[in-house]
Formats: C-alpha cells, structure tokens, sequence
C-alpha cells in the first residue's frame, strides 16, 4: 500500500549553493499525490511537482522549473523519501533550495522516522522491468542500464581519472538498507572544482563540515586562504588519504555511496516506484536525470497498456475445479482456466487458447481466430468470479449481462495464445447490478475491452 508520513516535521538550515537561509516541512499528503514542492515565500504558493519533465539544470544538482518557479538541489531530499519508503509527501520551503545539513540524506531520514510513517488505503503502483533499458552519454562516458529485478537495486561505479580517489563501487540491495547504508554518505567535491565553485559564487552556503573535500592538486598558500576565508577557519590540511582534514570519512567508498544516493534521489523524478535492478557507471546529475525521462516514458506506456503484472509460477486463486464450483458453466462454454488475482475490485483470470476450442472447427478454418464475443464473453465470465467470490453460497447465484458498452477489438487471438483478462469494479456493487471495466490481453498487448454491465440474480429452485 502506498505510504505518508503520521504527521508533519520541519528542518532548517542553509541551501548549499544559494546560501539562503531556508526552513523545510514534510507533510503528510494524500494517495496519488506523490511528492509536491510548495514554495512559501512566493505569492499564492506555488507548486512544483517533482516531475522530471520539470528538469531544467543539472549542473551541481538538480534544479526543477515550473511556470518561473525553481526548486534547486532536490535529489538528496528525494532519496531520502524514496529511502523511507515514502509515496505521498508535500514539501513546503520558505526558499528555492532545501537545507544542505550535512550534506547527506541522513537528518531527512531522520526527521521523517522521528514523526512515523502511515500506511494508506491506496495500493502502490511499480514501473516493472521486465527488459533491458540503457541510456548513455558518449561525452562523459556515463551509462545507466536497468534490468529485471523483483525489488529496487541500485550499484554505482565511479572512476573519476584521479589517485587521490581512483575508482569505487557502492551496491544497496533493497531499499530498505538506505538508512544504514547510504544515507549518512556525504555530498564531495575535488579541490580544483572547490576553488572554481568559490570563484565564481556559487556555493554560499557551504561550510567545512557539509562537503569531503578531495585535493587532487597543491594546496597552495593562496588555495589554503581561499579556504580559511570561505569557511571561517584558521587552518586547513591534508589528511593522509588525501582530503581535506575538515571531517572524517563515514565509508571508505563514501563517494560511490553518495553517487548511488544522487542515483535514488534523481530517479524518483520518474514518478513511480521502481521494480528493477540500476547499474549506474559514472553517474551525474544529467545523466540521471535523462534515464529517468526514458523511465517515465516507459511508466506512461505501461499504464496505458494496463497490463497486469503476474507469475505464472505461483499457485493460482483457483484452478479449474475451484473456478467450476463458483461457476455454472461447463465445457464447451467455460472460458477461464485459471484465476491468478482476486481482490474485493479486481480479478486476474487466465484462458490458454488451442486449436482444440470447438468454435475453430467452424470459424474461419483455414485462419482460426478466436470469436470477439467469445472474448467478451471470457471477460464477462472472470467479472463474474469477482462476484461469486463474494457470497457465501456462489452455486446458488448466476451472473447476467445487461449492458455491454464501448467494446474495441485491437488484435486477433489464435491457437497458441495465452489470453490475461483483467476485470476491475467501476463503483461499488449496488441492489446486484455490477458495473465492470474489462481488458484482454496477449503478450503486453491488450486484445480486447470493454465496459460490462452484469446483475447478479438468485438461480431459481426446482
């Protein structure tokens, strides 16, 4: 089911690249809201859905645009959300620019955990891998691909051309390990991206404790003053491995750890939570943020098609037994040989369609196509286990048509096919009359829908 927080919490601080002064609250927020920037301190309090169709700037972070209006540096606010399993969520902010803190996801984390979070009566929706998806720049030799996967994975590999660093790899398995894992790794920079950022104003709200620092050049009495002056300190120097003595490493490989966390942060701009495995290779902001536009393209599609997501692996609701003792029907007329879901709205029915179906005896013989009102008739028999299931006695019930609207054939159904019909509720059943939406489908391609009308009838008693 999809997620909220119990109720609203707020952090302050200063956001990292405009230097402002910024205080954020996460509230709960209704289903299918998913996550909703509001901007306080602008007149009417203007909105920014955290759409990736709304990228505008990917240098140093990830900046959104919607209408003038601008939300900078959002990934590690996101991750985090993604990271508590979050669905719905509306983030106010009194600036462009969520607080920098630590540098990290870790205090989103936990101001989230410290108010709770509320499971809703919505069920989550996943983007489903089921091939192969890359997105590349040959500019920067970046690639990210994704592959089938039961739960969301992500592993980075980084290679940034330096000693000081040399290449890192990160893995989070599922994500429910954010918190301890990825969370707490912290946002870098190398030194001679530092002293270019500082030149030319564009990191004010940095401080020494919120950036690991790696110094991949000599740090020069004019760099070293630089520093002081920018950070307030009296004195900056080289730790042994090579950064800045500011703090202390939480992770070894904390820079491919934070990569991945910009990798969660900026894939939640998809839109939907991901069943997937991402193998990101020198990943950044741009190129994250270009896979997660084919992502949401993908989404788009696989929400149009509609099709359910199913293991035929698994044993089914019912088999043709079960479904024989809730339906009257009996060869040659029962069409569903198996039920793969069933809820109190919908149900997932399966037909494996041969050449040993009598109907293709004598429709068209010689091109055998399974008849449009026998696949009409296939979906009116699946919405009518999704209301058997529902009485106690379903032997003494039948199911009868009294509508059928909007029926479009879309493909032709032969022997060999393997036919998925999926029934939802159009509104709660009422006095017995059942209102149904209704698809077919081969493969990923819907077949047949339709919109039924059934009313369910007591079967008179000799």
């Amino acid at each position: 089911m999809q997620k909220t927080l119990q109720q609203e919490v707020s952090l302050s601080g200063i956001g990292l690249h405009t230097g402002k002064e910024v205080k954020l609250t996460i509230k709960p927020a209704k289903e299918n809201t998913g996550f909703v920037f509001v901007r306080t301190d602008l007149e009417g309090h203007p909105q920014v859905e955290a759409d990736v169709n709304y990228v505008v700037a990917t240098e140093r972070g990830t900046t959104l645009e919607k209408l003038g209006v601008k939300i900078n540096t959002c990934e590690h606010l996101l991750a985090a959300l993604v990271g508590c399993d979050i669905d719905n969520a509306i983030l106010e902010m009194n600036a462009s620019e969520p607080p920098i803190l630590d540098g990290s996801s870790k205090f989103f984390v936990e101001a989230i955990e410290s108010v709770g979070v509320a499971e809703q009566n919505t069920a989550r929706e996943y983007l489903v891998v089921k091939e192969v998806l890359s997105y590349s720049d040959p500019a920067t030799g970046s690639e990210i691909t994704i592959i089938p996967s039961d739960t969301y994975e992500v592993t980075t590999m980084v290679d940034f051309g330096t000693k000081v660093l040399g290449t890192q790899n990160a893995t989070l398995k599922n994500i429910s390990e954010f918190k301890e894992e990825i969370s707490s790794a912290r946002t870098f920079s190398f030194l001679h991206e530092l002293e270019m950022l500082l030149d030319h104003g564009l990191i004010k709200g940095g401080d020494i404790s919120n950036a690991i620092v790696y110094v991949d050049k000599d740090l020069t009495p004019e760099t070293t003053e630089k520093l002081k002056k920018a950070f307030g300190k009296d004195n900056v120097s080289i730790r042994p491995n090579g950064i800045l003595d500011n703090l202390t490493l939480n992770y070894p490989n904390e820079a491919a750890r934070h990569k991945l966390l910009d990798v969660i942060g900026d894939l939640a701009l998809a839109g939907v939570k991901i069943k997937g495995k991402v193998i990101a290779n020198k990943p950044g902001h741009f190129v994250n943020t270009q896979f997660a536009k084919k992502l949401n393209r993908q989404w788009k599609l696989q929400k149009k098609k509609n099709v359910p997501d199913f293991d035929l692996t698994k044993e089914p609701v019912f088999d043709i037994n079960g479904i024989m003792k809730l339906m009257p029907h009996r060869y040659p007329f029962l069409l569903i040989d198996k039920v793969l879901e069933l809820s109190d709205s919908h149900v997932v029915g399966l037909k494996n369609v041969t050449f040993n179906e009598p109907f293709f005896i004598g429709h068209f013989p010689k091109e055998p196509v399974m008849p449009g009102v026998l696949q009409v008739e296939a979906l009116a028999q699946t919405g009518g286990i999704l209301v058997l299931a529902s009485v106690p006695d379903p032997e003494n019930y039948s199911t009868y048509f009294i509508k059928i609207d909007k029926v479009k054939f879309k493909r032709k159904v032969v022997p060999g096919d393997t036919m998925i019909f999926k029934i939802e509720l159009m509104e709660p059943i009422r006095r017995g009359i059942v209102h149904m939406q209704g698809y077919g489908y081969v493969g990923d391609t819907v077949a047949v829908e339709a919109e039924l009308m059934a009313q369910v009838a007591k079967n008179k008693i000799d």
